[in-house]
Order: structure tokens, then C-alpha cells, then sequence
């Protein structure tokens, strides 16, 4: 099954993308305003910002491990006990963040996680529970859903807060495909 060239390209469009709206947040607020964005979360019992931006870097080094057989970094265990403690940090460490972990999935070899599809995936969470799945179970149902929930969230949360972001910032990465002749004029 390929699923580098799933998931890869996906993963560094949309974190690439998620970096954009933190860096337009920025541009159109006061400083502290916009580090402070980084403590907004949409209800009381859900994560910040700052979680949202960790767990979506977090689901992308996840599934490179996963699909490989390979253990866990101390890296992805350190987003996790940031992102489970709701540290915000800054906008510099949630830049940075995504910057580590796309460099990670440009440093894949092609082919890197392409598996057989039926390979088993015993996917464990923090509170034991254990999904027995395939690898393209694994892959399309957990590590994609999971990847944009957190970035979905990230879109949320800013939106809520008043940053100017719409569906053409969400699609951005589609541009390259469009047809000139088709684009509205005025």
C-alpha cells in the first residue's frame, strides 16, 4: 500500500497550512493578543490552540512510527506531555513545532511507509484501550481523522477568536490546480 504519497504530501500541505493561519493571526493582531490566542480553545473541556497545533505534529510522527514498526521517539512523548498539560508556550515554539515535523516527513526515503495493507496495527491510547487494525484501516481511519481533527480544531479556534480566515485559506494547497480561465472576475 503507498502510503507515503498519502500521506506525506497531506500531512506537509496541511501542517505548511496551519502554519500560515498562525503566521496571518499574528499579522492581524498586537503581539500579546496573538500569543494569547494560543490559550483560546472552543468549549472549557477541550484543549487549546497551543494542544491542537502539538496533536496534529503528534498524529503526523505517530503514523511515520507506526507504519514502520518503529518505536516511539522521546520527541513524540514530549508533544504529548505538553500538549496533555496544556502548555501554551509561544508562537515561535508552535512554529517550530511544525517546522521539526515537516522536516521529518521531507527526510522520509521514498517509499518509507508504504506497508502491506493488511499488516496489523495494535493502536494503543493513554487510557488502554487498544483498536486492533489493518495498516489501511490504521492510516484512513485513525491517522488521517485524527491528523484533521486537530487541525480542524486549530481553524476553529482562530476562527472563533476573529481572525480573518476563510475556505480559500483552508484550500490554499489547491491553487496550483486551478484553472486560470475559470477565476471569477471582480
Amino acid at each position: 500500500m503507498q502510503l507515503t504519497t498519502l500521506l506525506v504530501p497531506t500531512y506537509t500541505q496541511m501542517l505548511n497550512t496551519l502554519s500560515g493561519w498562525l503566521k496571518k493571526a499574528q499579522a492581524q493582531l498586537p503581539e500579546a493578543q496573538a500569543q494569547a490566542l494560543l490559550s483560546a480553545r472552543l468549549a472549557p473541556d477541550m484543549f487549546p490552540l497551543s494542544t491542537q497545533v502539538r496533536f496534529a505534529c503528534v498524529q503526523a510522527r505517530e503514523a511515520m512510527c507506526r507504519l514502520r514498526g518503529e518505536a516511539f521517539p522521546a520527541a513524540i512523548n514530549e508533544l504529548l506531555d505538553e500538549g496533555r498539560q496544556a502548555g501554551e508556550g509561544s508562537l515561535a515554539d508552535a512554529y517550530a513545532r511544525i517546522d521539526e515535523t515537516v522536516a521529518l516527513l521531507d527526510g522520509l526515503a521514498a517509499g518509507a511507509l508504504d506497508v502491506n495493507a493488511d499488516k496489523p496495527i495494535a493502536h494503543e491510547l493513554a487510557n488502554g484501550m487498544i483498536f486492533d487494525l489493518t495498516a489501511e484501516q490504521y492510516a484512513r481511519d485513525w491517522a488521517l481523522a485524527q491528523f484533521y481533527f486537530h487541525v480542524m480544531t486549530a481553524y476553529s479556534i482562530l476562527r472563533k477568536e476573529g481572525i480573518e480566515l476563510g475556505k480559500a485559506d483552508y484550500v490554499a494547497h489547491m491553487l496550483p490546480y486551478l484553472r486560470p480561465e475559470t477565476i471569477p472576475k471582480g
